[in-house]
């Protein structure tokens, strides 16, 4: 409490700076109009059982570099399990999808189901387990997986619109289950790639910070953390899949 109360004992004056401190700095705010607004999908918080911390984390600045702002989502779900980052032993415990993905967020998170396509340019999707445990089941599955509905019915709203869809890592392989036809990568993994062309979607083998961009869908995809890779590879392929999408934006 001692560490509370001199925080706003220090800015009691200054609601800017407590306001950007507790809402996470980055709600679309009126100055933010002009800019492209992307909707960023959490699918919890940890490689093992939920978003890929790296992953979004990079995603939502490579965003901010680009000019543009974002506001996260993620469905308001159980997580299919938990696991114990230090030994990656599962944890006999639940956890809400929504509420872990607000860890990232900062707080400044919005239910999947709340999302409306009209308000944003662009929909992306940072990896991570969860993103083939919680917003599908393609890590159980495979050609056969299900995609979350929220999640399903997000992506759907997007092609509608023609407006363009990210997405990093494992996350490829749910929108191709969504979008039939679509071609996409998530690297080079052999069984990852003939779940993908077994949903009937295709398939294109690259390395760090390569983008394959499916124009009929206007669907932008990059490998990252399923190949091989140092926090600067991610990086690179957050940026590069965000250049992408705001060129098509242009």
């Amino acid at each position: 409490m001692a560490i509370i109360d001199a925080f706003i004992l220090r800015f009691e004056n200054s609601y800017q700076i407590i306001n950007i401190w507790f809402t996470g700095g980055n709600s679309l705010k009126k100055s933010d109009m002009k800019k492209k607004r992307f909707a960023v999908v959490l699918a919890g918080c940890g490689v093992y059982d939920g978003a890929e911390i790296q992953e979004a984390v990079l995603t939502m600045l490579a965003i901010m570099k680009q000019g543009g702002s974002y506001q996260c989502f993620a469905p308001d779900i159980l997580q299919y399990h938990v696991v114990n980052h230090f030994d990656g032993q599962e944890m006999h415990e639940k956890r809400n999808v929504l509420v872990e993905s607000a860890r990232i967020a900062r707080g400044n998170i919005k239910r999947l189901i709340e999302f409306n396509p009209e308000d944003f340019d662009a929909l992306i999707f940072p990896g991570g387990f969860g993103a083939a445990k919680n917003l599908s089941t393609v890590a159980f599955d495979g050609a056969n997986a299900k995609v979350t509905p929220e999640v399903e019915r997000a992506i759907m709203e997007m092609v509608s619109a023609g407006k363009p869809i990210g997405a990093l890592c494992i996350a490829p392989a749910f929108v191709a289950k969504v979008l039939q036809g679509v071609e996409v990568t998530i690297g080079d993994d052999p069984g990852t790639i003939a779940a993908i062309e077994g949903m009937g979607s295709h398939h294109q083998i690259t390395t760090h910070g390569e983008v394959v961009v499916d124009n009929t869908f206007k669907v932008f995809t990059t490998p990252c953390y399923m190949l091989d890779a140092t926090l600067l590879d991610i990086e690179l392929g957050a940026e590069n899949v965000v250049k992408a999408m705001m060129k098509e934006l242009a």
